[in-house]
Formats: structure tokens, sequence, C-alpha cells
């Protein structure tokens, strides 16, 4: 159920800086959309199951000179009114080590905190452990939540899976309904239409 905006003062925030190997992915070259259409579209989707939809979405969505994939660097910023601050910023050439690379989902509210690390996109394919914190008002100590699996095949115990044996006549029914999917995917090109259009012009010096 998603948390209602108007009733949570809250942040989440998406924050990639990772050295993504794109000649692992020699079909997306030559799409005209890419970053925002095949990879931080998950996010959007995740934000959406958390915060519900947002009013409107800002973003910008640009390649880099080491890539001849259109786009491999978005931020973006969800409008959900002045009570909730939801914002992407995803680089994917921070080509310069593990050190300071980073791939983490944070969720900062009144009440308490999240901290999520995506481990499979650190040194991709191979990856490392993923990890979920939680600290609530109050405690002193962070808390880390035990996880099970990896990403390869575990990612299809949920969704993925329930389209399958929906597919087969082995579920009733869908988690995610097609409804939903289109509004994620409206989200996605708003995100586009917004990179497309021009920032807010400064005013000229009188």
């Amino acid at each position: 159920m998603p948390i209602a905006p108007s009733r949570v003062r809250t942040t989440v925030e998406v924050h990639l800086a990772i050295d993504t190997p794109w000649g692992m992915f020699a079909f997306l070259k030559g799409l005209p959309r890419v970053e925002i259409a095949v990879h931080s579209i998950h996010y959007l989707d995740l934000i959406r199951g958390f915060l519900g939809d947002p009013r409107g979405v800002h973003a910008k969505t640009i390649g880099h000179p080491s890539s001849d994939m259109a786009q491999t660097r978005t931020t973006a910023i969800l409008d959900y009114g002045d009570e909730v601050r939801s914002a992407m910023s995803i680089n994917h050439n921070h080509a310069f080590g593990r050190k300071h690379q980073a791939a983490e989902f944070r969720f900062d509210g009144t009440e308490g905190a999240a901290y999520a690390k995506l481990g499979l996109l650190l040194d991709y394919p191979r990856g490392e452990p993923d990890e979920l914190w939680i600290r609530s008002k109050g405690e002193s100590e962070w808390t880390e939540v035990p996880l099970r699996g990896s990403w390869f095949p575990d990612a299809f115990i949920g969704r993925m899976a329930n389209l399958q044996r929906f597919c087969a006549g082995e579920d009733t029914h869908l988690i995610a309904s097609v409804e939903d999917a289109w509004t994620t995917m409206a989200l996605v090109e708003a995100a586009f239409e917004s990179s497309a259009k021009p920032a807010t012009p400064l005013k000229a010096h009188p």
C-alpha cells in the first residue's frame, strides 16, 4: 500500500556512482532512449510503490564522452509537494575505482530511516552482497536486516515469478496490474519530455 505523501514527511533518494560495463549491452547501441527507459525505470517504479504517483517530474538525462550510449547519466526530482522530497542521481561512468562508488537507496522519515545497498551494480556482473539497514527514532544504532539470495535468479521470486505463473495458469491474478505498469511508463515519458525542455533561464542583470 503506497504511503500517502500528505501524511508523511520523508526523503527518498537513489544515488548511483558506478562504472557500468556498457560493452555487455551492445543491443542498446543506437537506441534513442537508454538510461531512464531501461535502467532508472526500475527506481521510478519502486519510488511509486512507496510514495504513490508524483505530481510531476523534473529531469535531465545525458550521455558521456567515454560511451556510445544515448544516455548514461540522469538527474531527476519527483514532485510530491512540500512534505516529501524524492530525487535520483545516476552516474554510470564513475570509472575511478571502487573506493567512492555507490549504489544505494536512502529513506529518511520523521520516525526512522532505512538504507539499501544495491550490491549487484558494484563490480557488475559479479557484484557484492546486498545490504539493508534500518534505524528508528530514538535508537542509538542501525540494525542490519538479514537478506537471502542474490540478484540472479532470486529477483524472479516476486513479480516476475507471479507473471510467469499467471501465464502458465498457476496463479489466478497479477500482483502488479497493467494499469500500474502503464503509469510507470507515463512517468518515464514525462522524465524524457522534461529532459528535452529548456531549464528556467537566469534573469539578465539589470
